[in-house]
């Protein structure tokens, strides 16, 4: 599932393509929204928080996409389209006039609702490190709330912090030697946050830097932990371990950790 980096760096390139120009075309093509009608109105700002994103329309008008785990988007220069092979996948088409056209493709969630009322699909997110209101305190609070959850499922939860998501969640309790399984009480939260705010916001918006935790952009030494089961540790060498799935997580997700950098303290 792309995080909230990679829809940050989505936001801008379509912010590039499309922001302050004037649909041509409009369609979208999911049941709920089929008769709508986009043409002719100017595409205002793409914004994001976490993994949701808000296209803006004049006249009060916001598009809310989600990519979940089968979503994309891709842009094509002027006068090109999309391969015919690929416009069935098509849930959303934005073409400006003279210029390029996005295509939203396998898009899970497609809402189109009234700029006033965004916070009913993103008001029960947690702070983003990537949007001008983040507020490390309130990250800080929001996780602190349940001092029993399970640090790497904490991160996971949309409610605490807005933009971790697995590949986050696992590397930043290995960059804090933390195991996944460790208790939100018995870890330095705020320094938790402050790390991960941090790597984001570089992956975020630095060329070359997004999603390399390690510093390393050769092909399997990206990052510590995610994606290395059974391959050692590029720190100290133990076997990188993994768990098929985090307990009572409906994404069925994977748990990586080193069990010589991150072991297991049991609370107290």
């Amino acid at each position: 599932m792309p995080e909230g980096d990679s829809v940050f760096r989505l936001a801008a390139r379509l912010r590039r393509s499309l922001d302050g120009r004037t649909l041509e075309r409009g369609d979208l093509r999911v049941p709920a929204h089929a008769t709508d009608v986009l043409d002719g109105m100017q595409v205002v700002e793409h914004v994001t928080h976490g993994k949701h994103l808000l296209t803006r329309f004049n006249g009060g008008l916001t598009l809310h996409t989600h990519l979940r785990m089968q979503g994309s988007w891709t842009v094509t220069a002027p006068g090109r389209k999309l391969p015919r092979a690929l416009l069935p996948d098509a849930r959303v088409i934005l073409g400006v006039r003279s210029g390029p056209t996005a295509y939203g493709l396998d898009l899970p969630v497609v809402d189109l609702l009234p700029t006033r009322a965004e916070h009913d699909v993103v008001g029960h997110l947690g702070p983003d490190p990537l949007r001008s209101d983040w507020s490390a305190d309130e990250a800080v609070r929001r996780l602190q709330r349940e001092p029993g959850e399970r640090v790497a499922a904490a991160l996971l939860d949309q409610r605490n912090v807005a933009g971790f998501g697995n590949l986050w969640a696992n590397e930043l309790c290995f960059l804090r030697g933390i195991h996944p399984d460790t208790e939100l009480g018995e870890v330095d939260v705020a320094a938790l946050v402050a790390l991960g705010a941090r790597c984001l916001r570089f992956s975020a918006t630095q060329p070359g830097a997004h999603q390399v935790t390690t510093g390393n952009t050769r092909k399997g030494e990206q990052h510590w932990v995610a994606g290395r089961a059974g391959k050692p540790c590029l720190r100290c060498g133990t076997s990188v371990r993994v768990r098929a799935e985090v307990p009572g997580d409906p994404g069925r997700r994977r748990t990586w950790w080193c069990p010589r950098c991150q072991p297991f303290l049991p609370a107290g």
